[in-house]
């Protein structure tokens, strides 16, 4: 195993982060979402499972953003000849980062509405 080998793929990895960031809009503002709702969940004092909960599905949506990006930029090559199966292909990877989405914001709805409310309730008390 050469470490120099696994130092380039490190760089490439985050070449790649840095372009998806640079060129997709919906990224940046899913890792800028994904980011307060991580502070949020330090700020409320969610427990461990759940603080671990909400990374796993901010993660989710970034890595699914991610192959997104990557299948359309891999489609538009294929445009050309095989145009109407293009936008088949990248509305059901829309729909797949969609999906991923909606899951994220159900389950932390679930993990943060209690927060809220007891939240609430204690400025109430105040």
């Amino acid at each position: 195993m050469s470490f120099k080998r696994l130092l380039q793929s490190v760089k490439y990895a985050f070449r790649g982060l840095s372009f998806t960031f640079k060129t997709e809009q919906n990224f940046r503002i899913q890792c800028l979402l994904g980011s307060l709702v991580l502070i949020l969940s330090f700020v409320l004092g969610l427990q461990t499972w759940e603080k671990v909960t909400v990374l796993m599905f901010v993660i989710l949506v970034l890595l699914m953003e991610i192959l997104n990006t990557a299948l359309e930029y891999f489609t538009d090559l294929l445009k050309p000849r095989l145009h109407h199966y293009v936008y088949k292909i990248k509305d059901i990877m829309a729909g797949g980062v969609l999906l991923s989405v909606l899951g994220a914001v159900i389950v932390g709805l679930v993990i943060f509405i209690p927060y809220f409310v007891n939240l609430f309730k204690w400025c109430i008390m105040l």
